[in-house]
This record gives C-alpha cells, sequence and structure tokens, in this order.
C-alpha cells in the first residue's frame, strides 16, 4: 500500500459518518393554518332594451317607482 492510497483511505474513512447522515422530512403535529384577507367587490350592470324601457314607462302600476328617499307611490 503506498502513502498516497492509505491517505485517501483514512480520509474516506473520515468522511464516511459524514456522508452517511440522512435527512428526514415530517409533517407537522398541528394543521397548517393560512389565513388570506381577501376584499371581492362585484359590480352588476343591468341595461334594459328600448321596448322594455317604453313597456314600464307605459304601464307605471305594474312597475311602481320609488321617490327618492320615500315610500312608493299608490
Amino acid at each position: 500500500m503506498t502513502r498516497t492510497t492509505a491517505l485517501r483511505l483514512g480520509a474516506a474513512t473520515l468522511l464516511l459518518p459524514v456522508t452517511a447522515s440522512c435527512v428526514t422530512v415530517r409533517p407537522p403535529d398541528k394543521p397548517i393554518e393560512i389565513n388570506l384577507n381577501v376584499k371581492i367587490e362585484q359590480e352588476v350592470l343591468v341595461r334594459l332594451q328600448r321596448d322594455v324601457d317604453q313597456l314600464i314607462k307605459n304601464n307605471p302600476d305594474a312597475f311602481p317607482q320609488q321617490p327618492e328617499g320615500g315610500v312608493p307611490r299608490q
């Protein structure tokens, strides 16, 4: 056995415990909690066709109009 081979064997012997360790991954004991603050806005647009708008105007009793801030007209 040459000196170089003996050094390599010694180095390998010293590094063997370092490379023999392992990494383990375990799930947590408690459930993972994620808090999200989400703001959702929705806008709905309603467009009436002209004939439907005209029908409502011609039949005000069918679709009573509310005055601003008041009670519906009778």
